[in-house]
């Protein structure tokens, strides 16, 4: 009796995640043009703009680039909720809407979120090893934003 009533939940739990395939969260596949404003504003070298695209972007821009798993839901759900989180915080694609205070501050906390070892989040890292950053790459991203940040302390300050 119990083994039928497995199998009949069992069942059903297959079917439920069968039509599940068939819908999923809205995806975020805006332009990656809307980062060309964060680049022209903040000048990043070359090798911290390369960093930027492989380990940030996907989750604090308007344009991710889906992994093949995305395609399986729960998992859309969950990858979904990862990039609007990043984006709620840090969303280089809105740079423009930002204020020049709100700017020095959004990259204060980039290069402290790197130092600290907490961004690329470790469940990014693992499927994408190319987004975990070497001390080099660190040291690059922090010589980068002390010298972007310059700009927007004497933007705030002028004198």
């Amino acid at each position: 009796m119990i083994k039928k009533s497995l199998k009949k939940v069992g069942l059903v739990l297959l079917v439920v995640l069968i039509i599940a395939q068939f819908f999923g969260p809205e995806k975020n596949d805006g332009d990656i043009a809307s980062v060309e404003a964060f680049i022209a504003d903040t000048n990043p070298p070359e090798d911290v703009q390369l960093i930027m695209k492989s380990a940030c972007f996907d989750c604090h821009s308007d344009h991710t680039r889906y992994p093949w798993y995305n395609n399986i839901t729960p998992v859309n759900y969950w990858l979904a909720d990862h990039v609007k989180d990043g984006k709620k915080h840090f969303n280089v694609s809105k740079w423009t809407d930002y204020s020049v205070k709100k700017k020095d501050h959004k990259l204060e906390e980039l290069a402290e979120e790197v130092e600290e070892g907490h961004m690329p989040l470790p469940s990014y890292t693992w499927t994408h090893r190319d987004a975990k950053l070497s001390k080099e790459q660190i040291e690059a991203i922090e010589a980068w934003v002390k010298t972007a940040r310059m700009k927007y302390a004497f933007l705030k300050d002028p004198q």
